[in-house]
């Protein structure tokens, strides 16, 4: 199953898509839009910059935890 989302720009698409869900082809919901979610706004602040180095230093402790 494949989900879309899709502008009805006139009527005549909206009946004719009400048409297919009357014969069971497609399944139609109405008012669960999702809103874009801000990704930087977010998690602006999330990390610190960090050099290269401190980052593989970071991680090698991290593996070396592991083994």
């Amino acid at each position: 199953m494949k989900t879309l989302t899709i502008d009805i720009l006139d009527d005549k698409a909206l009946s004719l898509l009400q048409e297919l869900e009357l014969k069971n082809l497609i399944k139609m919901r109405s008012g669960r839009t999702k809103t874009e979610v801000n990704w930087l706004k977010k998690y602006k602040g999330g990390m610190t910059r960090q050099s290269i180095s401190e980052i593989d230093t970071q991680l090698k402790t991290l593996r070396a935890e592991w083994e």
